[in-house]
């Protein structure tokens, strides 16, 4: 039952916290947590103790009362939703990071308010590195093509289940939530993140779908090509959410990468069966 009531919460294992594991943050993109780490939370909790912060819950009180009071969802305030989450319910910097597309932006900045409360970071075809996202995800749902929808996310179509379809399509039914998601797309999306990206010194992961549709992954290996700190890995056969479509090769890289500060893109690739 107590286990049951942290994984409903968000934070890490029992088990993770009687061995004193090394806190991983799991800061998600536009897509809920829910369904941003289900092949990944898991293998993870086995080597650090597991959060996932609520910070983009479009239908929870947080955010519904910011949009009735017609404040904007922008990266500062996503910001703030972190940093007071860690501050409040982990409190055992320094934090390890791993954050997806908007969820990138999100770390980045805090990485750059809070630099002594960071350790590592992996960036996963992070927004923000130089130039504007592509969002066929606002036209699939403005038709209702849900399945469109989650397909512009995958380069390989077949990952775009139909549990997740139906997830969207009862998501985007409910006038809050779309509501909500569509004041976040407004509120992040010119939001740049490249002149932070020097200011932070921690060693720093960045890893790209090569056939990403909605962040250009050249933008973002340029954007760091020069920085000393960070790492780019470029997976191929990949698009958006490399840590669904290829879940057993970003599982492995991260915790070689938070254990080792190495990664040997080569010898991973031989996990990309998933």
């Amino acid at each position: 039952m107590l286990q049951k009531m942290i994984n409903i919460l968000g934070i890490g294992s029992f088990d993770a916290y009687r061995r004193g594991n090394r806190p991983l943050i799991l800061v998600n993109g536009l897509a809920e947590q829910e369904e941003s780490w289900y092949p990944n939370r898991f293998v993870w909790q086995k080597h650090f103790e597991v959060h996932l912060p609520g910070v983009l819950v479009y239908g929870g009180p947080v955010i519904q009362e910011r949009l009735a009071e017609k404040r904007p969802i922008n990266i500062e305030f996503l910001t703030n939703r972190l940093a007071e989450y860690l501050d409040r319910f982990v409190q055992s910097a320094p934090y390890n990071l791993v954050a997806s597309s908007l969820g990138g932006q999100i770390s980045v900045e805090y990485a750059a308010r809070y630099p002594d409360k960071v350790d590592k970071i992996v960036l996963l075809c992070p927004s923000g590195f130089g130039t504007e996202e592509r969002l066929p995800v606002l036209d699939g749902a403005r038709a209702k093509n849900y399945k469109g929808l989650v397909e512009s996310t995958f380069h390989d179509r077949r990952f775009a289940s139909p549990r997740i379809v139906d997830y969207y399509a009862q998501k985007f039914a409910m006038k809050h939530w779309r509501k909500a998601f569509f004041e976040t797309v407004r509120g992040t999306k010119s939001h740049s993140v490249v002149d932070k990206l020097k200011q932070i010194e921690r060693p720093t992961l960045v890893i790209c779908g090569r056939e990403d549709r909605i962040v250009d992954p050249v933008a973002v290996h340029e954007a760091i090509r020069d920085l000393p700190n960070y790492k780019y890995v470029s997976i191929p056969n990949c698009g958006h959410a490399p840590q669904l479509e290829c879940p057993r090769l970003i599982n492995r890289m991260v915790v070689d990468f938070m254990n080792n500060n190495e990664v040997q893109p080569t010898a991973a690739m031989a996990g990309l069966g998933g």
